[in-house]
């Protein structure tokens, strides 16, 4: 606990711990070192990790080594004639076994049968890369002979690089080829007078570049479908694109297809998302790495950061490549889908401003027809308010020397302009009542 009145952090102590929690390797030469990188094939970032730690744990009890803490996430012991170094990673497992003792055949994979058949058989994911690391002691006079003498049945001379590192104090070799026992063979050249801290960070790094390398170059074969399925769509969408650019009354049909599209593109993007953020990820590692061991060309040889422009650039550069094209299709799309959706608004809004035009003409109509109603109505109520008041006064016009026909035209009109204000009145009262009731 901190030695002051504030509580610590509840992470503060596993976040230090987490700096110094991969240690690189101290490592004396001569040695070997035999390394396997296990990743499950599918959704290796969601995999249930307490299965890694069960197939270590599985290896550690057949040599009754002791085991690692509960959901430790880094392990190092002794395992049989060698040393065991375990790390658990974001997609994949690392196992690394050293050994001290000599071997009369370099690259030898005998170190590789610490790993039981059975046991491999029953890892929870499939080896991404395996190397075979041969680490010896060679005077800076005698690294050409060395080199001119071994490398020719060691390596492929067409994909060899050799370079100094670190100020002259290791050469570091590598084909990136599998041989013949399925490994990749990197050797370590080291001087003398290397520290054994030193020596074990740079195989660590080349190790590291090893891994890297083949978990970026895994969103490859991703990249090259993406390629093909956005070559794809983006025809469909400059088709759709250019429909849209015609006067069409199909503009609802191809708003359907371009929302369609959009969401393919979106269902595509999220699939790969994932895998095209992972390998930028690991491509700066593997930069980072090869800077770090600060090449110095030997000779002729190309140097391993030469390599990787020629050979593993390109890759990325696919993959980068896919990324940008899938993320500006689904840019365009979207535009696309704003516009015609803009369009089919706008031709809506046009129809209601029809349909409403139509509306007030049938309004009109029937205002029109309404009021010839009412008239006809006035006419009729009229007629029989007249002779009928006719009728009850036609008694009093005999006494007054009126016959019957003078008495229905003295009616006749007051009774028309009665009824006929009568009519309005109803109708106003009408109106009102509605407009209040609203």
């Amino acid at each position: 606990m901190a030695q002051t009145p504030l509580p610590d952090h509840p992470m503060r102590y596993a976040l230090a711990n987490e700096l110094h929690a991969r240690p690189f390797p101290v490592l004396k030469a001569p040695c070997r070192a035999m390394y396997l990188a296990i990743k499950k094939v599918e959704n290796a970032a969601e995999r249930d990790r307490s299965e890694d730690l069960a197939h270590l744990e599985a290896l550690l009890d057949r040599y009754g080594a002791s085991r690692p803490a509960p959901n430790a996430d880094q392990y190092s012991g002794k395992l049989g004639r060698g040393f065991l170094k375990w790390e658990m990673h974001t997609e994949f497992v690392t196992y690394t076994l050293f050994a001290t003792e000599p071997h009369s055949e370099p690259f030898s994979p005998d170190l590789f049968n610490l790993f039981p058949r059975d046991w491999l058989a029953d890892a929870p994911g499939r080896i991404v890369t395996s190397c075979v690391v041969n680490v010896e002691t060679v005077e800076p006079e005698d690294r050409e002979d060395y080199m001119n003498r071994n490398f020719p049945g060691w390596f492929v001379p067409e994909s060899l690089t050799a370079s100094a590192v670190t100020e002259d104090t290791a050469v570091v070799v590598g084909d990136f080829q599998i041989d013949e026992h399925g490994h990749m063979r990197f050797a370590v050249l080291a001087h003398p007078d290397i520290t054994d801290s030193r020596l074990g960070r740079i195989v660590q790094r080349v190790l590291e570049v090893e891994t890297y390398k083949s978990m970026a170059m895994l969103t490859l074969p991703t990249a090259r479908k993406v390629s093909g399925t956005v070559a794809h769509l983006d025809r469909e969408l400059a088709e759709n694109a250019a429909g849209m650019a015609r006067e069409s009354n199909e503009a609802a049909e191809v708003l359907r297809r371009l929302l369609t599209m959009t969401a393919e593109i979106e269902a595509l993007s999220s699939a790969t998302a994932f895998r095209f953020g992972a390998f930028e990820a690991y491509e700066a590692i593997v930069m980072h790495r090869i800077s770090a061991l600060r090449e110095r060309r030997i000779g002729d040889h190309q140097l391993l950061s030469e390599f990787m422009m020629r050979r593993f650039d390109p890759a990325m550069r696919t993959c980068r490549s896919s990324k940008g094209r899938l993320a500006e299709l689904s840019g365009r799309a979207e535009r696309a889908a704003n516009l015609l959706r803009t369009r089919v608004d706008v031709a809506n809004q046009e129809q209601n401003v029809e349909i409403l035009k139509a509306m007030d003409r049938r309004a009109a109509l029937q205002l029109r027809l309404q009021e010839t109603v009412e008239g006809l109505s006035v006419v009729a109520i009229s007629y029989y308010a007249v002779n009928l008041a006719a009728g009850l006064l036609a008694p009093i016009g005999y006494k007054l020397g009126l016959d019957k026909t003078h008495v229905v035209a003295l009616l006749t009109v007051p009774v028309v302009i009665a009824v006929w204000l009568g009519v309005r009145r109803l109708k106003h009262t009408l109106t009102d009542g509605e407009d209040g009731h609203g």
